[in-house]
């Protein structure tokens, strides 16, 4: 029997119409079609640990499954996984938080984008500091809302200001997102610049702080970090805390993030996640509850890797004329100034006139895949991943220390 051509065009819906698909999902892909094609790509774009899940981590979720706890939970999660998320913003901010206050989610993104679900109307604002991880801007165009993106500027660290804050803001405005340590610079706030951002904040009582926290255990100063919330004293009810046991525990595919806010907020977007996915698996939910309670040396032995590879990648790409790499203060990533390639002249004869034509050009003359800065809101720029092994960032540098040796 022949198969049924439908030669109706597809029209997606004005939602969909108006986002793109995420660029670092792209760019995966893309990687993924090369070495599929036969092509050795050495791939410094990858957002997730190269450490395999923690073996009791593991174990836990094995034993869920043998134990027979495959069935639905509630929405916001078992028992076992709320009082665990609550022992660890106790621990991390020093504020205790009850069973109201959790939404529990398929990884923080799911849960990020539920919050804008459940507040954002038509025309609504969400302060979006840049660089920003790729996907804020299209999760707020996607719930009807309008993202506002404030440059921050290398002088302050890549971090969101008082005073570009306070000029942001307009009686439109919901949301300021603050992501720490960020996603792609490594930026990390100090407890007096989060209390500069609350001292504007409490002038503006409809406003809201989402702060993206998924980063928060690693880190590369030495000094304990400061969750926002913990520092953001008489507008503490106004920020919803996203964080998850993907970067920190290896647990990227398990999907399980989890947000803590307040009540009202919590129950909207428990409410969204009932007409949507329920509930995240129960054997996620059995493993993330050992994750977050159990031996955490493979949290800083991790750590330690990652400040390695940092400083070598730090070092290997400010050896390579053109680059520029910024020194993150965490998180997995190194955000590198390219402005010195734009404007030369390959071995072709073509210029290259921006950050997408550098990046496009490493993957083709170096075999080397990593982000346009454009993604992130930042031209002149690319990110590369330090989750990877230091003989990837040693072979990455070193094919593209060759490829910029040939430009003009």
């Amino acid at each position: 029997m022949s198969g049924v051509t439908n030669t109706a065009a597809f029209r997606p819906s004005a939602r969909v119409a108006r986002i793109r698909e995420s660029p670092s999902t792209l760019a995966a892909n893309r990687v993924r079609e090369l070495r599929a094609a036969g092509t050795p790509i050495i791939d410094l774009t990858i957002g997730e640990p190269d450490f395999d899940t923690p073996r009791n981590v593991k174990d836990a979720g094995i034993a869920a499954i043998e134990a027979g706890r495959t069935k639905y939970t509630a929405v916001n999660g078992t028992p076992e996984l709320r009082a665990a998320i609550r022992a660890r913003m106790l621990r991390a901010s020093g504020i205790e938080f009850d069973d109201a206050s959790i939404a529990v989610g398929g990884g923080g993104k799911q849960v990020i984008y539920m919050a804008f679900a459940a507040t954002l109307d038509p025309g609504d604002e969400v302060i979006v500091p840049s660089p920003y991880w790729v996907s804020y801007p299209d999760m707020v165009l996607a719930n009807d809302g309008t993202p506002v993106i404030v440059d921050t500027a290398e002088a302050t660290g890549f971090k969101l200001t008082p005073e570009a804050l306070r000029a942001a803001i307009t009686p439109r405005t919901r949301w300021v997102v603050v992501n720490a340590p960020g996603n792609p610079t490594g930026a990390v706030y100090t407890r007096a610049e989060i209390e500069g951002l609350v001292e504007v904040l409490e002038a503006f009582p409809d406003v809201w702080v989402l702060a993206d926290e998924i980063y928060d255990e690693i880190g590369f100063t030495g000094r304990p970090f400061v969750p926002f919330v913990a520092a953001a004293g008489r507008v503490r009810d106004r920020v919803l805390t996203v964080n998850g046991v993907s970067k920190s525990y290896a647990m990227t595919g398990w999907r399980l993030g989890y947000g803590v806010g307040a009540p009202g907020l919590v129950r909207a977007i428990n409410i969204l996640q009932s007409q949507s996915s329920s509930c995240p698996s129960s054997v996620s939910q059995a493993a993330a509850v050992v994750a977050l309670t159990g031996d955490q040396s493979f949290i800083t032995e991790s750590v330690a890797r990652y400040r390695s590879r940092r400083d070598l990648a730090v070092d290997r790409f400010g050896e390579i004329d053109g680059l520029r790499p910024i020194v993150p203060d965490g998180g997995f990533y190194v955000f590198v100034d390219c402005s010195g390639l734009i404007g030369r002249r390959t071995a072709g004869g073509t210029v290259l006139t921006s950050d997408q034509d550098v990046t496009m050009w490493l993957l083709d003359e170096a075999r080397v895949a990593v982000i346009q800065g454009a993604a992130y809101g930042s031209d002149a720029f690319f990110r590369t991943s330090i989750a990877t092994s230091e003989e990837q960032i040693e072979a990455g540098a070193r094919a593209i220390a060759e490829a910029v040796a040939t430009l003009a």
